[in-house]
């Protein structure tokens, strides 16, 4: 991994590019990655809705709202190409100690979760010292480009990483992750023992697993319902275990995250229409009946009249144009004669020589002979 620091502002100071860390990178076990790959598109395309929670404090008082959407997406990468996949968009705005506060989140993904491109902001207004931070991350051809910058004040402090994209399999970024928990509640299971990668508070590559805490029934506007628990926890390197609940209904649904340690959380006013699976019916088979029409009067009949109105066209045909009787039976006059073992090279060059481009053998043979069928002349065409 490499890295490089560049800081901006009053108090700013040059930093040299960090030094290379002998340490082994960190990797997602046999687990998570299986999980992964057992993604399908009809199951994310399943998951695809948006949802909207309230933000509430430890007394029941409203702070703010958080809405999260996901939807089928097209993102361009560095080649220019455009593909379709997930694209998860969260936003939220409140209060914390009564300051405002908020965040944004936008992330194109993979079908197997993959972050192709994720934009995240969050930014809280101290009265003394606003602070703002932003990471970008970004797939570059074989790597992973993250972009942080932390704004305080008027100074701004940016860091430029980036990771060979061999050393990503497994991760799971903050779009990634609302994803992946509500394919988690869809299918009523959490890995067991699966071990991901994620970034910390830093930015830094750190482990992050998840574990179910079993089912509870939750109570929202009047109307009960089931919610299976699961617990993520970010294992820092360098800080504490930053651990966060989510109370997903049975289609997916978000009805409640409480980020442990903090004194508010999420949670939805309003009970949604659970969806469920759609069961696809078999075609119907219907039976294939012989159709007896000469049976049916109505259709012998007009068989019987299509047939004389067609003997009368030809006869009339002929009729108006005596040549065509006579060039029949001329052809069927030295057919019968010659007996060919190919009527159809023998009728090519017999109608050969009544055409108008027909241009007559040389006297002399050749052991390629011409054919007798016409070139296909683009001027002719």
């Amino acid at each position: 991994m490499s890295s490089k620091v560049q800081s901006t502002g009053p108090r700013a100071k040059d930093h040299g590019a960090s030094a290379p860390e002998s340490v082994p990178p960190l990797e997602a076990n046999a687990e998570a990655l299986q999980f992964l790959e057992s993604l399908r598109q009809e199951e994310l395309q399943m998951l695809f809705f948006s949802e909207t929670l309230a933000m509430v404090s430890n007394t029941g008082e409203p702070q703010g709202e958080l809405t999260i959407d996901v939807h089928t997406g097209k993102h361009k990468d560095d080649t220019g190409a455009l593909s379709n996949g997930p694209l998860v968009h969260a936003f939220s705005r409140g209060l914390v100690d009564k300051m405002p506060c908020g965040n944004s989140l936008l992330g194109y993904l993979s079908w197997n979760l993959e972050t192709m491109e994720q934009h995240s902001q969050e930014f809280i207004k101290f009265h003394i010292l606003p602070m703002e931070r932003k990471i970008n991350l970004l797939k570059q051809e074989n790597q992973l480009a993250m972009t942080r910058s932390i704004k305080e004040g008027k100074e701004v402090k940016t860091q430029v990483t980036f990771l060979p994209w061999r050393l990503t399999a497994g991760f799971i970024s903050e779009s990634a992750n609302l994803l992946l928990l509500r394919v988690m509640a869809w299918r009523r299971r959490v890995p067991s023992d699966a071990r991901f990668l994620a970034l910390d508070t830093e930015g830094k590559l750190c482990y992050s697993t998840y574990h179910a805490l079993g089912s509870q029934t939750i109570q929202v506007d009047h109307q009960e319902a089931e919610a299976f628990i699961v617990e993520q926890t970010v294992h820092s390197e360098e800080g504490v275990p930053m651990s966060c609940q989510y109370f997903l209904l049975s289609d997916g649904h978000l009805a409640k995250r409480v980020q442990v340690g903090s004194p508010g959380c999420c949670m939805i006013t309003k009970m949604p229409i659970l969806r469920e699976e759609d069961e696809i019916e078999p075609p119907p088979v219907f039976e294939k009946k012989p159709l007896m029409w000469e049976e049916d009067m109505e259709l012998y009949s007009r068989f019987l009249d299509r047939k004389e109105q067609l003997r009368l066209s030809h006869a009339r045909y002929l009729e108006e144009h005596p040549d065509a009787q006579a060039v029949i039976s001329d052809f069927l006059l030295f057919l019968l004669l010659h007996k060919p073992a190919d009527v159809v090279t023998f009728a090519a060059e017999h109608f050969g020589m009544l055409s108008m481009y027909w241009e007559p053998d040389p006297t002399l043979g050749s052991s390629n002979p011409r054919s007798p069928f016409r070139s296909l002349d683009l001027e002719f065409l």
